[in-house]
């Protein structure tokens, strides 16, 4: 069931996907230069990420001005995935798909998406450290698989002209070559454990992303690419209003904000009114709201501060006294344990509303797609995280793993509670998302 509507039509429009044969080789730097160049031009350009992520489109929001949503065969699905692309090709001029990984990496792959919806892929390869081995590599990426559309390279960090040359010169004739950027710190973004920084915390990313934008400027990608023809879904019946007259409180700040676009709009569909409130301002969630979200985030960065918060915390417990439904989702359930200790040793203790505690550790306890399987059928998601929890409490359900269906994150329910490391991408299921706000069986 989708929570998206469109007509059947087919709708073209210039789309390219940004890849790379790795993690770490500048694609969300240069997608955001890229969204950012075109927007500059006047043209209105849409920007999807490949994959569960919520760093990187904080950053790709603000470089295009517009929301980005996920695109992943398994976890949104194929049939949104196309309506989600349809929609944007008629409202753009520009579509920008950020890869997952490298090209090839996982199942599905960014490859698996290009191929899906015939959107030519620009290989981005961090040129540092190599010279005639980067068309080898472009060659590889080129030709792996025969039904990825492939649109040329473009070499990241370059050390000089000669430098560019050398790569250039090593690339079969019949691989483009779509320029070079330069090594350039003052547009590199910072990044933590779970990934890059997140967007309001780089106090001058406007100024990396525009400086990206021109350092692109003298690329091929500053043309637009082909177009492309996106096949928009068969008309789709109107989703219930399962939602409807509820107000949901969403905890969005610098500590809890993972949080997928398609959620929020999932919730207005099906009738919620959403608010938002922020825990580490000590704001109070609403008395009148029905349900509160707690999204992911870094609380482990915030721990002392979210302690001492005082009138967020009693508000939060006036709502789970009242017997009201609080969803929480991996540093969202953090945040109602007895305790947090981080990797140095340093215990908080935090709202107590759900039994345990939590200890950070130098690397993550777990990562990847899983599902929830339930009364009201599959509800999708990801998990990934760096601390452990232990509870008395026993898990009401557990995710499967997407791949192996091996066991998953527990979910837990304690009175009005509801909480669990998965983070859930809701459109995959509304029936199951109406279902944790109302507190109603799972």
């Amino acid at each position: 069931m989708s929570a998206i509507s469109s007509m059947s039509a087919k709708v073209a429009c210039p789309a390219l996907f940004i890849s790379a044969p790795a993690s770490g080789q500048g694609k969300t730097t240069l997608t955001a230069g890229l969204a950012r160049l075109h927007r500059r031009q006047g043209r209105r350009v849409r920007v999807f990420k490949t994959g569960p992520d919520f760093l990187d489109p904080m950053i790709l929001a603000r470089a295009s001005g517009a929301p980005v949503m996920s695109l992943d065969l398994w976890m949104v699905g194929e049939a949104d995935c196309r309506a989600l692309l349809a929609q944007a090709a008629r409202e753009a001029d520009l579509i920008l798909i950020e890869g997952v990984m490298g090209l090839y990496d996982g199942t599905p792959s960014s490859a698996d998406l290009a191929a899906k919806f015939g959107v030519p892929v620009a290989a981005v390869i961090g040129a540092n450290s190599m010279a005639q081995t980067f068309g080898a590599l472009a060659f590889g990426l080129a030709r792996y698989r025969a039904d990825v559309p492939f649109h040329g390279v473009l070499a990241n960090r370059v050390g000089s002209a000669r430098h560019a040359q050398m790569l250039q010169e090593g690339l079969p004739a019949d691989i483009r070559w779509l320029g070079h950027v330069a090594s350039d710190a003052q547009f590199l973004l910072p990044d933590r454990h779970l990934g890059l920084h997140q967007a309001s915390e780089i106090a001058d990313l406007d100024a990396r992303i525009d400086r990206a934008a021109d350092a692109l400027a003298h690329t091929a990608l500053a043309e637009l690419p082909p177009a492309v023809t996106f096949d928009a879904p068969q008309t789709q019946a109107a989703l219930p209003r399962l939602l409807d007259g509820q107000h949901i409180a969403v905890a969005r700040d610098a500590a809890f904000s993972f949080i997928y676009p398609a959620n929020l709009a999932l919730l207005e569909t099906l009738g919620a009114r959403v608010s938002f409130f922020s825990p580490l301002a000590d704001h109070a969630a609403p008395a009148d709201a029905s349900a509160v979200y707690l999204p992911g985030g870094y609380p482990e960065l915030h721990a002392a501060a979210l302690a001492a918060n005082a009138r967020s915390a009693a508000s939060l417990k006036a709502h789970v006294d009242a017997n009201k439904p609080l969803v929480a989702e991996c540093g969202g359930m953090l945040y109602l344990l007895d305790a947090l200790t981080t990797v140095d040793g340093v215990s908080t203790p935090l709202l107590g509303l759900l039994p345990g505690v939590a200890a950070m550790q130098k690397r993550f306890a777990a990562l990847g797609m899983q599902r929830l399987d339930g009364a009201h059928g599959t509800l999708t998601g990801h998990t990934f995280h760096y601390s452990r929890v232990s509870t008395p409490l026993a898990p009401t359900l557990r995710s499967r793993h997407a791949q192996s269906g091996a066991d998953g994150e527990a979910l837990y329910r304690h009175g009005s509670i509801t909480a669990t490391y998965m983070h859930a991408y809701w459109p995959s299921n509304p029936a199951f998302a109406a279902a944790l706000f109302h507190g109603t069986t799972l």
